[in-house]
């Protein structure tokens, strides 16, 4: 890992970056609104992208230089790393197929936009396949991945129903309802589990190669 601690370290520093511009952008909408900074910034880590790419800066920042601590072992042990490559991918996935189309950000809004759902999943893609260890996923792993989507999934839905407010259009169950919604969000889920199958079968044929 230490070979590669420069581009790592530019790659966290870049990851904080994109999530540091759309915080901004969130708070300063909401001083101008002169609406709650607090609920400004719960609003923004109610999406699946944003947390995703925290885990995804989190990651880069232990590989990079974090401590030998008990959290940076867990952050960088194969499986970890795996399960939020496969988000990101996701997060990657799921924007360009169903979200891209519906809005055309501008200016600061449009880098942190790129940095988010473009950038940054490339960047970790690349950290994957160049720094973390080979042949230690299996299929088991896909069902630990998945309680992060299920479980955000289940919290987006006890909030939009407490404050009426969700993050992604095809997640609205005022518009859509609750039977069009779970369809939707099987489906965003069998997305993952491709990603993750997929992933798992490169890994293994990877580790074998090196072994």
């Amino acid at each position: 890992m230490r070979r590669h601690r420069a581009w790592l370290t530019g790659a966290a520093l870049l990851g904080w970056t994109g999530l540091a511009i759309q915080l901004y952008l969130v708070l300063w909408a909401r001083w101008q609104e002169q609406a709650s900074l607090i609920g400004g910034l719960i609003n923004l880590f109610g999406y699946f992208t944003v947390l995703s790419n925290t885990l995804v800066a989190t990651v880069l920042s232990h590989a990079a230089f974090g401590r030998e601590t008990a959290a940076r072992r867990w952050f960088l042990t194969p499986a970890v790393s795996a399960g939020v490559l496969v988000s990101i991918v996701l997060v990657a996935l799921a924007y360009s197929l169903l979200l891209r189309g519906l809005w055309h950000p501008q200016g600061w809004q449009h880098l942190a936009d790129e940095l988010l759902h473009d950038v940054m999943p490339v960047v970790f893609t690349l950290y994957w396949c160049v720094a973390v260890p080979k042949g230690h996923l299996r299929l088991w792993h896909l069902a630990a991945w998945s309680l992060y989507p299920l479980t955000y999934f289940v919290f987006m839905l006890w909030r939009g129903h407490e404050i009426g407010v969700y993050p992604y259009p095809f997640v609205d169950v005022a518009s859509l309802g609750y039977a069009q919604v779970t369809l939707n969000g099987l489906g965003v889920l069998a997305g993952f589990w491709g990603i993750g199958v997929l992933l798992i079968g490169l890994d293994r044929w990877w580790g074998a190669r090196q072994g």
